[in-house]
């Protein structure tokens, strides 16, 4: 069987299990059908899955609990027993236990892409308070995979509708305006292209840049970083023959015409970007990690403590990770497929008395 007709192992971290994490790993799993589509590999502890399955009142999943990733049984709900201790679950409660165990699972999910045992990852929500610790000191799941996987790590928020890429992410407000520069919207700018070329196979994509300043500065009059860094960095790759325009301003940019015409969107920073996009694509909407080796989605929501252990928690977005994950990584392979050198060197049989210079 070919890499690309494999049925894909998908790693998931279980997230603050007193969250909405778990709920929306099991209600995505409650298909009977759905282990047709991919495996599931759930890194956390049986005892806990069937605590929550039991007050969800999900009784259709079973699960397979096996003691390491190399155990894995395709087409079996896996759940990698990384702890025996039983669980005190509070939902809605931030703890420390929750964010120290948020961490053992996202640690061990990630490494078994990395060895191979799994293919892709998908994260449930984290809080980034509570899973600090001597080991995981980053803003967010983001940061600590380009830590431990390599590479510079983008957070790129997906929809049908609606792709936005950050130039700068998890970092307070008063120090956004001294991360835009010219080096990093550049490289933000070649980080969406490369990922809508190469995941999205989209062969000259449009990608449309925001200001930084209201009415992206108004010509200087409400702060130059537009014409001293983000135009500069925007001409540079149209000298690269890339169809990137801008600076547009940032509260009149998100309107259906323009959606139509871009196939992505990169915003200056955090909210400026996940703003619209949650409004326009809440429920749909994934959060994917581009410009890394391996494959990391995740719903584009937090843990949602006040409606955790309700069975309320939508999810829809958790779901389309999941499956976009698959799609992100048969894509790579494609691309890899078409791209690779298929041209080798022959040499040619030279007949009898043919002078072989």
């Amino acid at each position: 069987m070919s890499e690309k007709d494999k049925k894909i192992r998908v790693a998931i971290s279980i997230g603050d299990y007193n969250g909405i994490g778990i709920e929306i790993i099991l209600k995505t799993l409650v298909d009977k059908d759905i282990t047709e589509f991919f495996t599931p590999v759930i890194f956390g502890s049986t005892k806990l899955l069937s605590h929550q399955k039991d007050k969800l009142k999900l009784d259709r999943i079973n699960f397979q609990g096996i003691q390491d990733v190399n155990q894995i049984i395709d087409g079996k709900i896996n759940i990698v027993n990384l702890w025996k201790d039983q669980i005190d679950v509070q939902f809605g409660k931030v703890t420390k236990q929750a964010g120290e165990y948020a961490y053992q699972s996202l640690k061990a999910a990630a490494q078994s892409v990395v060895d191979g045992f799994t293919d892709v990852l998908v994260t449930a929500p984290i809080n980034k308070d509570n899973i600090q610790s001597e080991e995981f000191h980053f803003p967010g799941h983001t940061e600590y995979l380009g830590e431990v996987w390599g590479g510079e790590p983008l957070m790129f928020l997906v929809a049908e509708k609606i792709k936005v890429g950050l130039v700068s992410q998890h970092i307070p407000i008063a120090k956004v305006a001294q991360s835009i520069t010219k080096k990093n919207v550049y490289n933000k700018i070649q980080q969406i292209y490369k990922s809508l070329v190469e995941d999205y196979t989209i062969e000259k994509p449009k990608i449309a840049v925001l200001g930084l300043n209201p009415h992206a500065g108004d010509n200087g009059l409400l702060g130059t970083e537009e014409q001293e860094i983000i135009n500069p960095a925007i001409e540079r790759c149209k000298t690269e023959n890339k169809l990137v325009y801008g600076p547009y301003s940032a509260d009149s940019f998100f309107n259906p015409s323009n959606l139509d015409v871009f196939d992505a969107v990169l915003a200056m920073y955090h909210d400026q970007g996940l703003i619209p996009f949650k409004t326009i694509a809440f429920d749909e909407g994934v959060n994917y990690t581009a410009g890394l080796k391996y494959v990391r989605t995740s719903p584009d929501h937090g843990v949602a403590y006040d409606i955790a252990g309700k069975g309320i928690a939508n999810n829809e977005s958790f779901k389309e990770a999941i499956f976009l994950a698959m799609e992100l990584y048969k894509n790579r392979l494609d691309y890899a497929e078409l791209t690779k050198d298929i041209l080798q060197h022959i040499p040619l049989k030279l007949e009898k008395g043919e002078n072989r210079e």
